[in-house]
């Protein structure tokens, strides 16, 4: 962590006492930490306190004077490697996950660009609550590690899970997390992701249930190990949060093909995520078309170009190709008859078969299936660890097949 510059949250709970211990050794790891905190954490721990250990002034309030001097949160989350918010309560929890700023903490938050860490700290009850957890659920969504409490004795005298991660453990995960982030610093990711619409008329279209969800998990895994990514999206409401992030919009699966035979000749991963449409009405027709009572109406469909197995013929030995498969019948084999015919590295068999799979969800159980005939089963994640262990294992690949 030598170098890494971390805003450090602290609000009020009993565990901001264990911030001591957290700022001494992040500073050991040789981390820049500018600790901010909520004005209730004051009344658990002094700001001079943590002053002292970070040897930077502890930023609270918005104005810190009288005189027009103000602490910008834009310039502080411009300015971090990382934010860590340790302890974090329910309250807060609450605020990050529905945005409300009423705070210097949430406001840096919100304007932070660096990848966030959350340490929850709380009485049993309130971490089980649904209300908190639908709240730790959205953040995970928008990309945040939850730092999981552990299970003890919590400040009431009551046994259960709530208890801050001890300090090492928090230190732990941030030394993994640098050490694997810009891993893939100089290397170019192209992502294909969300559905394709082939337009019918001016109203109507032929399109999927694809949310996208999974393709921008993968473009955000890429971006925070410190690669340049591409992503072409079809039509969804989602939104990118890495910078290392270019964003390319399209409709049909024509454009996203020639905005992906473009782009792929200069990457050094692929992952082809898009849920695109194999087949497209042969004539679009100019004016809406318009009901007849007890007429049927016959759209001939034609084949779409398929761009899996384009980018697969225009591959080199030194580019990693993955594509996904989602199928309902025979779906091993189908999946490594598509992996050799298209001339894929790596295949990620999606499953529809249990409930919190396949479309519109934030999780997934998947089988990660390689060109060597390698299988890794999934189990049910969030799309975000699946994403994880996605990038990981292609980036192993590149290392001992490449």
């Amino acid at each position: 962590m030598n170098g890494k510059r971390i805003i450090f949250g602290v609000t009020g709970s009993i565990a901001a006492c264990k911030t001591v211990f957290l700022v001494r050794a992040l500073i050991k790891e040789g981390a820049e930490v500018q600790v901010v905190m909520t004005p209730f954490a004051k009344e658990f721990i002094t700001p001079l306190t943590l002053a002292t250990l970070s040897r930077k002034p502890v930023i609270s309030e918005f104005f810190s004077n009288r005189d027009g001097m103000w602490n910008s949160h834009v310039d502080l989350g411009l300015w971090a490697d990382a934010m860590l918010i340790a302890p974090a309560t329910a309250s807060t929890i609450g605020k990050m996950a529905n945005g409300i700023a009423d705070n210097m903490l949430i406001t840096t938050y919100l304007s932070c660009k660096a990848p966030v860490f959350i340490a929850p700290a709380m009485d049993l009850d309130m971490f089980a609550h649904q209300a908190t957890q639908q709240n730790l659920d959205k953040l995970r969504s928008f990309g945040n590690t939850i730092i999981e409490p552990e299970t003890g004795e919590l400040a009431s005298g009551l046994e259960g899970k709530g208890r801050m991660s001890e300090p090492t453990d928090i230190v732990n995960i941030l030394r993994q997390f640098f050490s694997i982030n810009g891993i893939l610093c100089g290397k170019k990711v192209l992502i294909t992701a969300g559905p394709t619409y082939e337009k019918i008329d001016p109203v109507r279209f032929i399109g999927n249930y694809s949310s996208g969800k999974m393709g921008f998990a993968l473009a955000e895994a890429f971006a925070k190990r410190g690669a340049d990514v591409t992503m072409i999206t079809g039509p969804v409401s989602l939104k990118t949060q890495n910078t290392r992030i270019k964003r390319i919009d399209v409709e049909s699966a024509d454009e996203m093909y020639e905005a992906a035979v473009k782009h792929f000749p200069k990457s050094n991963y692929a992952v082809l995520c898009a849920a695109v449409a194999d087949y497209k009405p042969e004539n679009k027709i100019a004016e809406k078309i318009k009901r007849e009572n007890n007429v049927a109406m016959t759209i001939r469909l034609v084949n779409n170009r398929d761009i899996a197995a384009k980018l697969g013929e225009m591959k080199q030995p030194d580019q990693i190709l993955a594509g996904f498969a989602l199928e309902t019948k025979d779906d091993i084999a189908n999946a490594k008859e598509k992996l050799k015919r298209k001339n894929l590295d790596l295949i990620v068999l999606n499953s529809l078969a249990e409930k919190g799979t396949g479309f519109g969800v934030d999780t997934n159980k998947v089988m990660l299936i390689d060109k060597h005939g390698n299988k890794v089963a999934v189990p049910l994640k969030s799309k975000t660890e699946i994403s994880d262990d996605i990038v990981d294992y292609l980036i192993n690949m590149k290392i001992i097949w490449v």
